[in-house]
């Protein structure tokens, strides 16, 4: 078990850095590995069939994150066209449940598909699952605000949940086996490269899905598969898979087994710890998130510049997120700029 502590070192932020919910820092161990693949492409000594072994370990590591096999995930570089998929599997006039607000990436291809869908406050949609009610499309937490959705409540229901863990997986913990299907994309709170997500799909529904973007490899044996025909996928989630952005899993690899090695409880401690020592030091309503979402008054732009904060503006709201690589001394300092200036 790697420490909080040993694990900060990894990074090297210029200033404070609260804006994991929009894209995560690198480990020095990702960068050095992105660094020695990047010297090896520009002087033509790579191997294509090399990249699958940084590829194996970041699928690895994620099902050791999501609490499922490997051989249920699915390998990818956007959320959407994984969402394309289940949105594709199911009947246009059966009811699709999303939460108000939701992050487009998820709610857009059910659009997309001409679904009937009905859009309800996130802390609703457990009581509006009815009997007709196909899937519920959700995050575990919204990307706007940072709100947890109660999981719990949706589980009970017994409805199908296609559950965006973009901005939960890496610091909530997350059982993917109790959810039919589940998406995350990597470059947020798993600190990996854009052009990474995942996939996982409950065995008994694999079938019940149409591998719509089938690539070379989605195959059994992808190297075996690049050519001619007949069809060939393999018979596991990995038929979902769509051809890798090579050199971003090869930085991908060492963040989700630093992650690992960690482990998401004591990321998830770290987190909220944080984001609760922030929010009561600037005076707003305790909540358990890594995320901290306020409204900012007309001097908090330049404040935050001044002070070398880096967060984000998302639904007209200030957006901060508490990672990994924020210390208490990052919190503290944030907190005695901003300090007067948000408010619930």
């Amino acid at each position: 078990m790697t420490s909080i502590r040993l694990a900060q070192q990894e990074f090297a932020p210029a200033g404070i850095y609260l804006n994991t919910a929009t894209f995560g820092l690198p480990p020095r161990a990702s960068w050095n590995a992105l660094q020695h693949a990047l010297t090896g492409w520009q002087a033509g000594t790579v191997s294509a069939v090399g990249y699958d072994e940084p590829l194996g370990r970041a699928r690895a590591a994620y099902a050791e994150l999501a609490g499922v096999a490997p051989e249920l995930i699915a390998v990818g570089s956007q959320v959407s066209v994984f969402a394309g998929i289940v949105a594709a599997a199911l009947p246009t006039d059966c009811d699709i449940l999303i939460a108000e607000g939701e992050f487009t990436s998820l709610t857009f291809p059910f659009y997309a598909h001409g679904h009937r869908i009905r859009e309800v406050p996130l802390e609703r949609l457990a009581d509006e699952v009815r009997a007709d009610t196909a899937l519920v499309a959700v995050s575990a937490v919204q990307s706007s605000d940072g709100r947890v959705a109660d999981l719990a409540a949706l589980r009970a229901t017994g409805v199908r949940v296609l559950l965006d863990t973009t901005q939960a997986i890496g610091w909530l913990p997350i059982d993917a086996s109790q959810y039919a299907f589940t998406i995350a994309g990597g470059y947020k709170w798993l600190l990996a490269p854009r052009g990474t997500a995942f996939f996982t799909v409950q065995p008994d529904l694999i079938d019940t899905l149409t591998p719509i973007n089938a690539n070379w490899y989605a195959g059994a044996s992808p190297w075996t598969s690049i050519y001619g025909s007949p069809l060939r996928l393999a018979e596991d989630a990995r038929r979902f898979n769509v051809s890798p952005v090579w050199h971003s899993w090869v930085a991908a690899a060492p963040a989700l087994e630093l992650l690992r090695d960690v482990g998401v409880d004591a990321i998830h401690a770290h987190n909220t710890r944080l984001a609760a020592d922030f929010r009561s030091a600037v005076g707003l309503a305790p909540y358990s998130s890594a995320i901290v979402s306020a409204e900012a008054d007309e001097k908090v732009p330049a404040l935050m510049e001044q002070a070398g904060i880096v967060a984000a503006v998302r639904a007209g709201r200030l957006r901060l997120a508490f990672h990994l690589s924020t210390t208490a001394d990052d919190v503290a300092r944030a907190a005695d700029v901003l300090a007067g200036h948000l408010r619930d």
